[in-house]
């Protein structure tokens, strides 16, 4: 027992992980695809990602000792999930807790996400995502039948066709119950509003900054974990030790990047997801730009670069910018006030016009 909850822990970890490093992209192709970013796609999504690492972490892990593995049989005949569960009926006691029926029940339940996910998330249809499960279910008894693809020198898991039967029916019913989520709100394909504006919020512009911020912290953790993993290669140890300029060089790089941005599309990385633009102005619009940026995460990664006690700086602001989010029309914050602008859609001068379509909520909360 103790054993499934570590592995819980561990698909959990794992998702929330892979779910951080993609919420940008997420955000961006999700205005993109469907013109805005709901509260349930949002779930749906980052349960997709800890069940796409729950399925392997339960059928694969944990790996056994090199030194103590027994070699396990393979069962070819599909009939045997049948009589195993016969012979676990048959047993006396509540049959329904016999470890045949269990594992049976086990074996569905475990791919029936898949199949709900992959059709009510990827748009597949009912044939595709069967044979998505199939596919799946193939794979993994094969990397157990192989030894991890030769890592051990035989399987430590029995190689059970029935389980390739039980874990696709799994997906199959899955599929189906993929039918109770709305056609509109399925799949991945471009919704036929996704180029009309929508009211600027102070919701989106929380959603800018917190794209924005999320974005710059991943971008200097890498490039700071490279620049570490260079100098220690190149055995500097002198320069690695205390990560000085393992750390210099990720502020650097992460504001040089957003200001490149900045410049060249007029918006920060997060207005960029998020389908906002600043406008008007007195100021010139290189000047402008240049506001905003300094005014927003720019403004903040090069405070923080900045030795004690001016490092502070970056603090105030942050909680400037978000004190000033909620008290500037629209959410414009600090960049807008500097640079004089107001913001907008940056889809409201490529609208098409098109036939009425019923419309999905693109409310964030």
């Amino acid at each position: 027992m103790r054993d499934q909850i570590e592995l819980g822990v561990l698909a959990i970890v794992c998702g929330v992980v892979a779910g951080i490093a993609l919420f940008v992209p997420f955000v961006a192709i999700s205005y993109r695809r469907r013109g805005g970013l709901t509260f349930w796609r949002v779930v749906g999504w980052a349960a997709f990602l800890v069940y796409f690492f729950a399925i392997w972490t339960y059928t694969l892990l944990p790996l056994p000792d090199p030194d103590t593995i027994r070699c396990a049989g393979v069962e070819l005949d599909p009939r045997g999930v049948i009589r195993d569960v016969q012979a676990g009926l048959r047993r006396p006691g509540n049959p329904l807790t016999s470890p045949e029926v269990l594992q049976l029940a086990l074996n569905i339940v475990l791919f029936l996400p898949l199949g709900f996910f992959v059709r009510a998330l990827l748009g597949r249809g009912f044939v595709v995502t069967v044979l998505i499960g199939l596919g799946v279910s193939a794979f993994i008894e094969t990397t157990q039948i192989t030894g991890v693809w030769g890592i051990y020198p035989c399987a430590y898991r029995v190689f059970d066709v029935g389980d390739l039967l039980t874990n696709t029916t799994g997906a199959m019913i899955g599929a189906l119950l993929s039918l109770v989520v709305p056609r509109r709100h399925r799949g991945l394909a471009r919704t036929d509003d996704a180029d009309e504006p929508d009211p600027v919020s102070k919701r989106r512009r929380i959603l800018v900054m917190f794209c924005d911020y999320l974005g710059a912290v991943l971008v200097q953790a890498a490039v700071a974990l490279l620049v570490q993993l260079v100098l220690i290669l190149a055995g500097r140890t002198d320069l690695s030790q205390d990560g000085t300029v393992a750390s210099a060089a990720g502020g650097i790089v992460t504001a040089g990047l957003w200001l490149a941005v900045t410049l060249a599309k007029g918006r920060t990385i997060g207005d960029l997801a998020v389908e906002l633009r600043y406008v008007g102005g007195p100021l010139p619009v290189p000047l402008a730009r240049l506001l905003r940026y300094l005014g927003g995460i720019g403004g903040i990664v090069l405070a923080g670069m900045l030795p004690a006690p001016f490092n502070l700086l970056s603090a105030a602001l942050a909680v400037a910018g978000v004190v000033m989010l909620f008290t500037t029309d629209r959410g414009r914050g600090l960049p807008g006030v500097l640079s004089g602008q107001r913001l907008v859609d940056a889809r409201e001068d490529v609208v098409t016009p098109t036939a009425p379509v019923e419309r999905e909520s693109r409310s964030s909360g």
